[in-house]
């Protein structure tokens, strides 16, 4: 199966575009459902900086229900043989189902991002076993359909990275190394505002767990509270976050417009630099 060089914490913060080929996505669901659309959203995303390409074909909003195996497989699968076949990009799958991850790889994938933390489909670690495929560990209190029937926590920084802590041991006894798991504290996934706030402030001390820190927050409904803008008017408050952000130990940001987080990120590394 193929494989993407680990991402060394402390390099340059990568850029990870978001390509959703469902029809239900919360942002841009229908947008990409055919190939040809798919692939020419990818070629802009790559134009416009992407390091790495998250293709998923199963909405994660709040509320959403499963897709078969069947309907997903059919959704990603010529998708990413279609950029694999043009693009020397890093591609990412977004699946919490091993299959998926299984064939995505031999497709041409490299990361397996898994919003379950492999906690839905374990087959998952056979998957990585049989690879040396990259994992995004993220967390998330409850399922999609339920996450945001009012979180609790009683310090969800410190609950966050003891999770992260236990599942990061787990995989190293399954023979995963530490080098190969990024972790991703769940930006909106069974969260409040409050939540959100406090995991973003404390993104450094979330990367002393030594794996790679992936930031997903891109137009997510916390942004929305913030500044009233509706779903598709968050861009501009994403790439803010992302720049603010930066200064902590981020290593990568998941967003869908990757040209305004880009330039966000240019500027914030020029002002914290003493000299260009």
């Amino acid at each position: 199966m193929k494989n993407t060089p680990s991402v060394v914490p402390g390099s340059p913060i990568k850029i990870m575009g978001i390509l959703n080929t469902t029809p239900d996505s919360f942002s841009d669901g229908g947008n990409y459902n055919s190939v040809d659309k798919a692939l020419a959203q990818a070629e802009k995303l790559i134009a416009d900086g992407a390091d790495i390409i998250d293709i998923g074909g199963e909405s994660t909003r709040p509320g959403s229900l499963p897709v078969s195996l069947a309907e997903e497989l059919q959704r990603v699968i010529p998708v990413i043989s279609a950029l694999h076949a043009i693009s020397a990009i890093t591609i990412s799958i977004d699946t919490t189902k091993a299959e998926v991850a299984r064939q995505a790889l031999l497709a041409g994938a490299h990361i397996i991002n898994d919003i379950s933390a492999l906690s839905m489909d374990e087959a998952m670690v056979d998957v990585l076993q049989d690879s040396t495929a990259d994992v995004v560990l993220m967390h998330m209190q409850g399922r999609p359909e339920t996450m945001q029937n009012a979180p609790v926590y009683d310090n969800v920084t410190e609950e966050v990275y003891h999770y992260f802590e236990k599942r990061i041991e787990w995989l190293e006894k399954k023979g995963i190394s530490r080098k190969r798991i990024i972790v991703d504290p769940g930006i909106g996934f069974g969260k409040t505002l409050q939540h959100n706030i406090e995991l973003l402030k404390n993104l450094d001390f979330m990367a002393s767990l030594g794996s790679a820190l992936l930031l997903g927050h891109s137009r997510k409904r916390f942004l929305g509270a913030i500044t009233g803008r509706d779903t598709g008017d968050r861009d501009l408050a994403t790439a803010v976050t992302a720049a603010l952000c930066a200064s902590q130990k981020m290593d990568i940001v998941r967003v869908h417009n990757v040209a305004a987080t880009r330039d966000a990120l240019l500027i914030a590394e020029a002002l914290r630099k003493k000299k260009l």
